[in-house]
């Protein structure tokens, strides 16, 4: 069938994975000794080999070569580059114990730069390339959906809006007539409809059938080697992603742990904050507190930083620091600002609509209560007030807060006066928790830069 080639794409993968391996040794060599004289005659030969077991070993560790259609590039990059540092590590320790040859250091700097630059090139242009041929209809799977609900026509809506993912969905089966022109049948129906079509994948939501009707769906796809895939329930779509461990042969379903839940990408997070803050504060904030400070004293009677107690990771409260914007009042704790406040001063203005006032929050990075991306954290009065209006409003507390944050970027900056804008802002948060990347940081970051000189319209 069109969709049963993934090995392939696996083979191509890791084959094209061996011969960058090799070319950046070998870009190494020649950046480093100008030339391949001697090359046969030295040791660089036995070391090609240590690279290429190091390369199958961190990639076997890692399961590198599992990517799934709905892997996104930025995952993609990001398990690469754990690779990377994995396949570093087992080549530095096999030189380190077997000490069998002197390599030198600069070479072995050079490949491993060049490898880094040619495996994210190879990568990312093999992902879009597939994507690219998806659309175009090839590499598809032909799917069809058991059981009618919402979270059923959700994954419908997934399927017809992403044909880069190459599913091409064929329709519903549901023991109640649908209005609708993906409606195949009854339940009853699907088996012959599979079998005729040629159907790669069924996804059953198995809380619109019955017990026996999933047991013979199940069975069904056993006997005629089709992949079956279950549809969670519809209040359990917005919870924080599954996985499935068994206990001897009993499956139980837990929440998987978010990725920054993971020591190594916490410590990566950890480290960039560290750096990142420590350069704003040396270069920009040595030099614009004085300036801003002055200008603040100017424009209107008060302290230079307005300090707020607002809630951190395991909603613990922190003092957050912002250069103040507006007028000293005794509404600043527990009363948002608005589209034309009067506590807000001129300058304060400016600086709500450039993001200027969130730049002392770096302060917080450095000291840990904060990172650079992150959900943005609320005051605490706003916090108690939302927690019962709103599910999961205290997941957001998992990680710590940001001083800017993919919904802030995706627009939703500024006053919630509605409960459905903090929903959405939530939202969002939620979904930045539990797929953080890296790059995914770094996105977010040059984003906030942009709007900075854009200006936006929900800053006041």
């Amino acid at each position: 069938m069109a969709g049963q080639n993934q090995k392939y794409i696996k083979i191509i993968n890791s084959f094209g994975d061996l011969v960058l391996l090799n070319l950046a040794a070998l870009a190494g060599y020649v950046s480093r000794f100008k030339g391949f004289d001697n090359f046969v005659e030295s040791q660089f030969l036995s070391l090609l080999l240590y690279c290429n077991l190091a390369w199958i070993t961190s990639a076997s560790i890692l399961n590198s070569y599992n990517i799934k259609r709905v892997t996104r590039v930025t995952s993609i990059v990001s398990n690469l580059i754990k690779q990377v540092i994995l396949y570093i590590l087992l080549v530095e320790a096999s030189l380190n114990i077997t000490k069998p040859y002197f390599f030198s250091r600069e070479f072995l700097t050079y490949s491993y730069i060049y490898l880094t630059i040619l495996m994210i090139g190879w990568r990312v242009g093999l992902t879009y390339l597939l994507k690219y041929h998806r659309i175009k209809g090839g590499n598809y799977k032909k799917v069809v959906i058991a059981g009618f609900g919402r979270a059923s026509n959700q994954l419908r809506k997934y399927f017809e809006s992403r044909p880069d993912t190459g599913y091409r969905f064929f329709g519903y089966f549901d023991d109640h007539s649908r209005n609708s022109s993906k409606f195949l049948g009854r339940i009853e129906e699907l088996e012959e409809y599979v079998v005729q079509n040629e159907i790669d994948e069924i996804y059953c939501s198995a809380f619109e059938l019955t017990s026996n009707q999933v047991a013979q769906i199940i069975d069904f796809a056993e006997d005629n080697l089709i992949r079956l895939k279950f549809i969670p329930e519809a209040n359990l779509i917005q919870s924080r992603k599954l996985e499935v461990d068994f206990y001897d042969l009993l499956p139980i379903m837990n929440l998987r742990p978010i990725p920054l839940d993971d020591s190594f990408n916490m410590v990566v997070k950890r480290i960039f904050d560290i750096v990142f803050s420590f350069l704003v504060i040396v270069f920009i904030l040595s030099w614009l507190i004085p300036v801003v400070g002055l200008l603040i004293k100017l424009d209107s009677k008060g302290p230079i930083l307005f300090k707020q107690l607002r809630n951190g990771r395991d909603n613990k409260p922190f003092v957050c620091y912002k250069f103040r914007s507006m007028r000293v009042n005794d509404e600043a704790d527990t009363k948002q600002a608005t589209k034309d406040d009067d506590r807000v001063t001129r300058l304060g203005s400016f600086l709500r609509r450039t993001n200027l006032d969130e730049l002392p929050q770096f302060f917080n990075v450095l000291l840990g209560d904060m990172s650079v991306v992150g959900p943005r954290p609320h005051p605490v009065k706003l916090n108690e007030n939302y927690r019962r209006l709103i599910g999961r409003y205290m997941s957001r507390h998992l990680i710590k807060p940001g001083v800017t944050g993919l919904a802030q970027v995706k627009g939703y900056r500024g006053e919630t006066s509605e409960p459905h804008q903090m929903k959405n802002r939530i939202k969002i948060d939620l979904f930045y928790i539990e797929n953080w990347t890296f790059l995914l940081d770094i996105k977010i970051i040059m984003l906030t830069i942009y709007n900075m000189f854009k200006g936006e319209e929900n800053a006041f």
